[in-house]
């Protein structure tokens, strides 16, 4: 109730607002920046001064540093559904809670293996480089979002605050906090997650450089899932009621920690030559903008230097004219009538008269030729040839510590140094790596014949990692030497493509191969662009290091014979923009595909025992088709927006549901004529199959072995939602799984890992640009 109160407060308050905040334009989705018309009210700092608005953000690739525009995070659209780990559109199965482990049911969007594996399922908390929002803002810019539900005892919340600064049109530089808090509605799934980044950015013509810092610290609490799924399904075989938070589950004192520290600097510089372009018609109305209004400022000090001139003039006139009144005898304030006589007035003789454009050219122009207008160029650096080094360092330390083991839960137990005894644990393991990569480009565009970008490049990366080991701690150290080559084109409308390929030459990847290609084509079709696009991949790759050699007090393996795992994907993509159609289909073939196996038995009182899990590698070839349909409608108010995607793998070691769904349907409108909200329900759902199940011990997602699979799926989440924006905040209400409780109660999206049920959330999202 105190929550259905605070929401009402929080949209009376953002409807009072309406009167007292000016007229801002917004950022624009593309992440352009947006120059505000007005401002009447003082600055936090008392003055006057109007205060400029405006946000440009974009990524960095991680090899070269290339810049790549993106969409701000303060885009209102489907921000309700930024809260959850499930993903955008719950593409993704987790643990339940908030900050928990999760992996993507659509193979394709799967990422690439790293060689830490443990922060892999903690992807949208250790953000990736590639993924991290740069900005260039015309006044100092922060976010502060912050999303809540439930209580102290079993509730969520999330926050985040942004800022960024820019120390004229080049240097930028910020930082960002975020903290999630996930106390959990099921017992001993509480999670903890804590990242503090710090980023700085240069884009000068000749030199240009990024720098990312960000530490992070996990804690996760680990439960193993419920111990019988029938406490969810069928309730009503046990004689007493169980609140979530009182169903028994598999284990408690055991915690996943997660510790590690990420360095990224990349750095440029350009060779070229200068030359004279016309600016654009954007660049061209900011400078008419901007000469008005220096006229306008001039003009204004002249009239008031006029004005002070005419009245000193008019003084000293009229003291003159007392003194020569009193000198003569008149009064003092006595007037002469008529002008003065005209052998008084001076005449100027030394100007030259001007008569006719002709002659006004011969003054500017010795010649008496007409000059060329040159005061809409630019000066233009057109940069030849790039320089470009990155460096990429990342320190990780993995804990998992228990204190309550039950009994026979793990299948084995080897002798490692480890630190608790007796049932404790307190498996660990470090890890480092550093990547340096240097590259020469010849940049697309700087003539009409160069079409294409060109870049030769070579990488140098060190890693280092240390296991418990029966004498200690063991450390490997694997140094590797690649090299390779990328050509793109990037400018242009029609045609764009990119192919990078790269090969390892020395070192523990000595025989890798990658090439990555994509390309796509647009082409106007009954008045809009349809976009055809196509990628693919070809990879010769080992498995990371985790799956050749791991060392804990129940898991242990060192496969010193693991074969290159081969993986080939062709993609396409066809886009239309008019009937908001987008049609996708990938074929992926893979050999020696390598995974985590797990299995366990059941025993009395639904123990779950002899609990192992262990590397497998498919020694068949695995097919997988995926197709995925986007189709967005919209009549009058109504949205009606879904995404459909179908998937078929020939094999049970990589296990995807058949059908995959996302439906938002939704009413788009304004309050009072500037709060926009959308008013609306959406629902995620997919077909039964053998999902990854998950390891606690290990921390990650396996592959369900032996014979106690379970299946998951065949269940509707629906959400029920009010999501407002209002100048520059954003804000929702929602109710999450209302259909929770009734009918079906299959609500897992991994094995005995029971998602939440019905809850009450809201989330507010506030830019401040001063």
């Amino acid at each position: 109730m105190n929550k259905f109160f605070l929401a009402i407060l929080l949209f009376l308050v953002a409807t009072v607002g309406l009167r007292a905040q000016n007229d801002f334009e917004q950022i624009n989705s593309d992440g352009s920046v947006t120059n505000r018309q007005g401002n009447d009210n003082a600055d936090s700092l008392g003055s006057d001064k109007e205060i400029p608005i405006g946000l440009k953000v974009w990524t960095v690739d991680e090899k070269f540093g290339d810049i790549t525009p993106a969409v701000p995070d303060t885009v209102p659209y489907m921000f309700m559904n930024t809260i959850f780990t499930t993903g955008l559109r719950g593409e993704y199965n987790s643990l339940g809670n908030v900050g928990s482990a999760r992996i993507n049911r659509i193979f394709i969007d799967r990422p690439e293996e790293q060689q830490f594996i443990f922060t892999q399922p903690y992807d949208f908390f250790v953000q990736p480089v590639n993924q991290f929002h740069f900005t260039n803002t015309l006044s100092p810019f922060t976010n502060l979002t912050y999303n809540n539900c439930g209580n102290r005892t079993d509730g969520e919340d999330h926050f985040t605050a942004k800022f960024g600064v820019n120390a004229g049109k080049k240097l930028g530089a910020g930082f960002k906090f975020d903290y999630i808090y996930g106390r959990g509605y099921y017992s001993n799934q509480s999670t903890s997650h804590f990242n503090y980044t710090m980023y700085a950015s240069y884009l000068g013509e000749r030199y240009q450089a990024h720098l990312l810092m960000s530490t992070n610290h996990q804690k996760v609490a680990e439960n193993g899932g419920v111990t019988n799924d029938n406490y969810i399904t069928h309730p009503e075989i046990y004689s007493e009621s169980y609140s979530t938070s009182e169903i028994p589950t598999v284990l408690q004192s055991n915690w996943n920690r997660n510790d590690n520290q990420h360095i990224f600097f990349s750095q440029r510089y350009n060779v070229g030559f200068n030359r004279k372009v016309k600016m654009t018609p954007e660049e061209i109305e900011a400078k008419k903008f901007a000469i008005e209004s220096k006229k306008q400022e001039e003009q204004r000090k002249r009239n008031a230097m006029q004005k002070n001139k005419s009245a000193k003039a008019t003084a000293d006139e009229a003291d003159l004219d007392k003194s020569d009144n009193i000198s003569a005898g008149r009064p003092a304030n006595a007037r002469i009538a008529g002008d003065e006589p005209e052998d008084n007035k001076t005449k100027d003789t030394t100007r030259i008269a001007v008569n006719g454009s002709h002659a006004a050219d011969s003054l500017l122009n010795a010649d008496n030729q007409e000059k060329e207008d040159t005061s809409w160029l630019k000066n233009e650096y057109v940069p030849v040839t790039s320089f470009i080094h990155t460096l990429d360092f990342n320190n990780y330390r993995r804990i998992y510590e228990s204190y309550v083991t039950p009994e026979n839960f793990y299948l084995n137990t080897y002798d490692a140094d480890e630190k608790l005894t007796g049932d404790s644990l307190y498996d660990k393991t470090r890890h480092f790596d550093l990547r340096n990569t240097l590259a020469i480009s010849m940049l697309e565009g700087f003539n009409k014949w160069a079409k294409a970008g060109l870049k030769i490049f070579a990488a140098s990366d060190l890693r280092h990692f240390s296991l418990p080991d029966s004498t200690g701690t063991a450390s490997y150290n694997e140094h590797n030497l690649s090299v390779g080559a990328q050509i793109s084109k990037t400018q242009g409308h029609t045609l764009h493509y990119n192919v990078l390929g790269e090969t390892w030459l020395v070192g523990e990847d000595a025989g890798q191969l990658k090439i990555d290609a994509k390309l796509d084509v647009n082409f106007p079709l009954f008045g809009d662009t349809v976009t055809l696009a196509a990628s693919g991949f070809f990879h010769r790759l080992n498995p990371t290091f985790y799956y050749r050699h791991y060392h804990s007090k129940h898991y242990w393996w060192d496969n010193e014979n693991l074969d290159k795992i081969m993986h080939s994907r062709v993609e396409g993509v066809l886009s239309y923009q008019k009937t908001r159609t987008t049609l996708r289909v990938a074929v992926d073939e893979l050999s020696n595909y390598t995974y985590f196996a797990q299995s366990y038995t059941f025993g009395d009182n639904d123990a779950h025992t002899g609990n192992s899990v262990e590397v497998k590698q498919n020694s068949s070839a695995i097919s997988l088709i995926t197709a995925q349909l986007s189709q967005d409608f919209t009549v009058g108010p109504f949205n009606w927006e879904n995404v459909i995607t179908y998937q078929k793998s020939t094999s049970s070691a990589l296990p995807v549901p058949t059908l995959n769904v996302y439906s938002n349907l939704y009413l788009n409108f304004k309050i009072a004529h500037v709060l926009k909200c959308n008013f609306g329900a959406d629902a995620r759902y997919f077909t039964s199959y053998y999902a990854p199940s998950y390891s606690a011990a290990l921390g990650q997602f396996t592959v369900q072995d032996g014979d106690n699979r379970t299946k998951v799926g065949n269940y509707p989440l629906i959400n029920v939602y009010a999501n407002f924006h209002l100048k520059h905040t954003r804000f929702f209400v929602m109710f999450s799984h209302v259909n929770s409780g009734s009918g079906n109660r299959q609500y897992f999206s991994t094995p005995h890992y029971p998602l939440n049920e019905r809850i009450f959330r809201f989330g507010l999202s506030w830019n401040f640009f001063n």
